[in-house]
């Protein structure tokens, strides 16, 4: 089933584009946010990875370094279809000479020894460099400077992107049966469960973005500080809340469903009950994405664009605000 055409904040697309023409059009490196020891039992690499998909890499680091695969560490899944450079822990259990590793689309760029293994979700965040190809670009020019400008003022919202739900929204019908009971592998069960939490939120999100109130904190919501986990509830909204939300200090947050969690999710509701049976820990996430470093550079047929993010967000999230955007690799 398509995914739905999530409201967009910021007025319709200013055109239509293609990314990933080739991998060299999208670009990403990631952002760790600790300094190395320089000393301990793991070998940190920087690899940059082309056309390569992060497991497959990470089974060649383990096989070359004689260890099991579910002892390599990294952060975060980057893009098959694309130049990604993010960083691996292996176990140096058998000091390998990493001078000689060779795998297929792989390049290592540093080596850095560290104390401790590297866990999914360590990662600070990612830059990004996407270029979008499409006809007559050069005539909207002045109007992506404008989309540009607020964008960088106001940040867009915070949808989780159309992979999380698979090729043709296919993870909606795994979390379907899951929530009617289908045993499956444990991480058939967490991608069921990611997809309907990620599901709902969305939806919540379209109607906040509808309302034009995304970007405002009210009273009674949940209030998220902007780059770190910590929430609080906004029981009055005064003019400091409201000076420190259009600063991009803190955001609204939408829940991410799980046992317990307020209010109602209309046409989910077996869903909802699985996650409650499941015992699963309600989460919160920021309605607003905050988008730091955002360049554009326009040519006659394709814009460059640079911008960094927070991990867990999307960079289809921002492109969908200024271009109708066709992925190429799908």
């Amino acid at each position: 089933m398509p995914m739905p055409d999530w409201a967009r904040a910021h007025g319709a697309p200013l055109f239509s584009a293609t990314i990933r023409t080739q991998p060299q059009d999208f670009r990403v490196e990631e952002d760790l946010p600790f300094e190395f020891s320089g000393d301990g039992e793991h070998d940190y690499l920087h690899v940059e990875k082309t056309g390569a998909n992060t497991e497959w890499v990470s089974r060649q680091l383990a096989r070359f370094a004689g260890v099991p695969a579910r002892d390599v560490g990294y952060a975060g899944l980057k893009d098959r279809h694309a130049v990604t450079r993010q960083w691996f822990s292996v176990p140096r259990w058998h000091a390998p000479d990493w001078n000689v590793f060779v795998a297929e689309g792989v390049r290592l760029l540093e080596v850095r020894r560290h104390n401790r293994k590297l866990r999914r979700g360590a990662h600070r965040g990612n830059a990004f460099h996407i270029v979008l190809r499409g006809d007559a670009i050069e005539k909207h020019h002045e109007a992506l400077a404008q989309r540009i400008s607020v964008i960088r003022e106001r940040g867009v919202p915070n949808y989780f992107g159309d992979q999380r739900f698979g090729r043709d929204g296919a993870n909606v019908g795994l979390a379907d049966d899951w929530a009617a009971g289908k045993r499956m592998p444990r991480h058939l069960r967490s991608l069921a469960i990611s997809t309907a939490r990620s599901l709902m939120f969305n939806e919540r999100l379209e109607q906040r973005v509808q309302a034009g109130d995304w970007d405002r904190v009210l009273p009674g919501d949940v209030v998220n500080l902007d780059g770190s986990n910590s929430i609080f509830t906004a029981d009055v909204v005064d003019a400091d809340l409201e000076a420190r939300c259009r600063a991009l200090d803190l955001h609204p947050a939408g829940v991410l469903w799980g046992d317990g969690a307020p209010g109602a999710a209309e046409g989910h509701e077996a869903w909802v009950a699985a996650l409650a049976r499941a015992r699963v820990e309600v989460g919160w996430r920021a309605l607003r994405l905050r988008v730091t470093a955002l360049e554009a550079a326009p040519s006659e047929d394709a814009i460059e664009i640079r911008f960094s993010l927070p991990s867990g967000a999307f960079a289809t999230s921002v492109l969908r605000e200024i271009a109708e955007v066709r992925d190429r690799a799908e």
